[in-house]
């Protein structure tokens, strides 16, 4: 510390001030050796040259000074904060490592110098300060606690130091920090005066007629209002004495930051805040008597003061969930003014003022789950004089373990689950970036797409256009965004690729002028093994499949089928059918005895089924829809889902007629019957079913109810003839109004 050029004209004079500070401050905590070896890395680090000014020209050694006496006199840490403060520079210089600061002064120390290291170097990527995420960053970002104080601290005594500065773009970005950053995390760590000190220094340099302009006028007012308060409060104190309570009275001026915000959110003037300030009675009472002294000074107060109904806040019924507990009421004062008064007792009052997450909830920011007890812990520790160093100690950040926070190369701050991949991180930004991720550049290197992101990392996305979405993919990504829009990327490209392929069969079966068979083409794709149709052309297009391959196969089965059908066209016996000439007939028996099916060009060959959701039977009209696995169903014309899958699957519905009824067979159909519900009236639709020739009852479902009965029917019929007679027999019973097919 001899070089005469590193301390400017007063500085030297500062720093020995500052020194016996610390001596005082830091007591019997520091040892012998500390402040020596401190002395000579600093004095060697002044000589290399490894500590510049910053871009306010403040000496670093100074403002470190500085930073310590505030961290050892308004937040109580000592030593291994201290030594951290002053030696975290030597280590960014390159005169000293952190395994030497280790050996030398412990791992308490280098802990707390990697952590405000590190912090360093997070600020350095320009991130958006003002979010929510950033602060939460820098609480993961420290593994001691005890790092964010400091930079609470560090960012007091900057805002202390800058008055004067001609930076003036650098102490504007510094007060907006200090506004969106650091006050909400002092504010959190229950340091409340320096929370309200940074506030109050950030107008003062963002808005500074505003600011001046609110002083001055506490100021000329300060003299009234203490005496408006001692008049006020001199009446109260003597009921409160004459009714036997233990108490006592503080008060509290708004700090000038609430004021203007105040000012701003009732959009009134300074004149027009009401509560400039707040006078609180503190009660000394037992436990079980808590609530009956509450709300016995507050009837004291009332009936000496008119009170504000609509401002009174009953906490004392009914505490916050955050445990606060309290009588907030607001009284009309002489001279007509509005005063504030908050009724507690000691317990309450220590808990307001002690249970962190109490105070910051109350003041309405929300914080995550699990962070209020132990923040709350942390402070209980800075308060407590007997082991500071030993409760501190033990506080790592373990709170965000399951998040990770990420930069992009703008600054802009994104939060992951823990586990997240580069690929999480590329469709989060866009559906095309995920798409065409190849990789990606973390804090300037290059990875895959796997690599796993951790908090702090700088992530810029690589990209392809040839590169595509694989299936695997979702294997690689972590979050449930990704995931979907991998999904939803692979089925359009799944579309696209089947539409192409079937495209680029028609366009080839053209070339060739050989004929487009639905049927033909759906048995090939089944024989060759496929479930799935655009499975099938999605190979065509992609070439997994030779087209020319699958246009050989397909002429030859269509070949093989033609000449099938043509034989057995020509050679087909009636021995065993029972033709009827004028009508147009079709069907497979459900009985397993075949009818004879008629499609398009006669082919045979080809699997059938009578559909379930209408039952056709032999003489309806039906018509033939091909399904995925090759087969074709039979519906009846008037089916309930024929329009749907003539409008949306024209393509794959075939003509279909019965052409010859085998003399055994015979159809489950469902009649719906429904009447009045009259004696007998079941029995005689079951006798009428029973006399039938070839007719079967499978069963009979009846619901009786208000005197009508509806019932489902299950029979066994020859055709559409036997079936229509059926109906109109059962409309003939007493009490039966409707006889519908279902």
């Amino acid at each position: 510390m001899e070089e005469n050029t590193f301390f400017a004209e007063g500085e030297k004079e500062l720093l020995f001030t500052l020194y016996r500070n610390l001596l005082r401050l830091s007591g019997d905590t520091m040892l012998p050796t500390d402040y020596r070896r401190l002395k000579n890395y600093l004095i060697r680090a002044t000589r290399e040259e490894a500590l510049p000014r910053d871009n306010f020209g403040l000496n670093p050694i100074i403002k470190d000074m500085q930073t310590a006496v505030i961290v050892a006199d308004e937040i109580g840490m000592k030593r291994a904060s201290i030594l951290g403060i002053m030696l975290h520079n030597c280590v960014r210089g390159k005169i000293l490592t952190t395994e030497e600061i280790k050996t030398q002064f412990g791992e308490d120390v280098a802990g707390i110098i990697h952590g405000l290291i590190r912090i360093n170097e997070l600020y350095e990527k320009s991130p958006a300060i003002e979010t929510e995420n950033f602060r939460n960053l820098l609480l993961s970002f420290a593994e001691d606690m005890r790092v964010i104080l400091i930079m609470i601290a560090d960012r007091v005594n900057l805002m202390r130091q800058i008055r004067d500065t001609e930076d003036e773009e650098g102490r504007l970005r510094a007060a907006n920090e200090a506004a969106y950053l650091y006050a909400p995390l002092a504010h959190k760590l229950g340091l409340y005066k320096l929370k309200s000190e940074l506030e109050d220094l950030s107008l003062k340099y963002t808005e500074k007629e505003v600011y001046y302009t609110i002083r001055e006028k506490l100021n000329s007012t300060k003299e009234a209002r203490d005496k408006y308060i001692a008049s006020f409060i001199r009446p109260i104190e003597e009921k409160l004495k004459a009714a036997g309570l233990s108490f006592h009275i503080k008060g509290r001026t708004k700090s000038i930051h609430s004021i203007y915000q105040k000012i701003k959110k009732q959009k009134t003037t300074f004149e027009g805040i009401y509560d400039l300030f707040a006078i609180r009675i503190i009660l000394d009472s037992q436990f079980e008597k808590e609530k009956q002294d509450c709300w016995q000074a507050y009837s004291i107060v009332t009936d000496m003061y008119q009170p504000n109904p609509k401002r009174l806040r009953d906490w004392l019924s009914v505490p916050k969930s955050n445990g606060y507990e309290s009588l907030h009421i607001t009284v009309l004062g002489p001279e007509n003014k509005w005063v504030e008064i908050q009724i507690r007792t000691e317990r309450m009052d220590e808990i307001a003022e002690r249970g962190l997450a109490a105070h910051w909830r109350y003041k309405g920011i929300k914080g995550e789950t699990g962070l209020d007890e132990w923040l709350t812990s942390i402070r209980e520790a800075l308060e407590n004089s007997e082991n500071d160093l030993q409760m501190m100690d033990q506080f790592k950040m373990d709170l965000y373990e399951d998040e990770v926070f990420v930069f992009t190369p703008k600054g802009d701050l994104y939060k992951f689950p823990k586990g997240a991949t580069v690929l999480d991180f590329a469709f989060h930004i866009h559906t095309n970036v995920g798409s065409r991720c190849t990789g990606a550049r973390v804090n300037g290197k290059n990875v895959p797409f796997r690599q796993v992101l951790v908090s702090g990392d700088q992530v810029e996305i690589l990209t392809s256009s040839t590169q595509t979405p694989k299936r695997d993919w979702l294997n690689v990504a972590t979050t449930s965004r990704a995931k979907s829009k991998i999904r939803q990327a692979l089925k359009e490209m799944s579309g696209r690729q089947a539409a192409f392929g079937k495209e680029m069969l028609d366009r080839k079966l053209k070339n060739r002028k050989i004929d487009y068979d639905e049927s033909v083409l759906m048995h090939l794709i089944k024989k060759m093994g496929y479930k799935e149709v655009n499975t099938f052309f999605q190979d065509l297009s992609s070439e997994v499949l030779d087209i020319n391959e699958v246009i050989e196969k397909y002429t030859l089965l269509l070949k093989q089928e033609t000449e099938q059908v043509h034989e057995e066209t020509s050679y087909r016996s009636a021995g065993n059918f029972n033709l009827r000439p004028d009508e147009e007939l079709m069907g497979k028996g459900a009985s397993g005895n075949s009818d004879v099916l008629v499609i398009d060009r006669n082919l045979k060959g080809i699997d059938f089924t009578l559909a379930k959701c209408c039952s056709p039977i032999y003489g309806d009209e039906v018509f033939g829809f091909v399904s995925v696995n090759g087969g074709i169903k039979i519906h009846r014309t008037d089916c309930p889902n024929a329009p749907e899958l003539k409008s949306r699957f024209g393509y794959r519905i075939v003509r279909a007629r019965w052409a010859g009824k085998n003399k055994d067979s015979q159809y489950e159909i469902r009649l719906r019957v429904v009447g009045h519900d009259d004696i007998g009236i079941v029995s005689n639709i079951t006798s009428i079913i029973s006399k039938e020739h070839n007719l079967m009852l499978r069963n009979i479902s009846i619901d009786s109810y208000d005197g009508l009965f509806s019932g489902t029917l299950t029979v066994m019929v020859d055709d559409t003839s036997k079936l229509e007679q059926l109906i109109k027999k059962i409309r003939t019973v007493k009490g039966v109004k409707q006889v519908n097919r279902c």
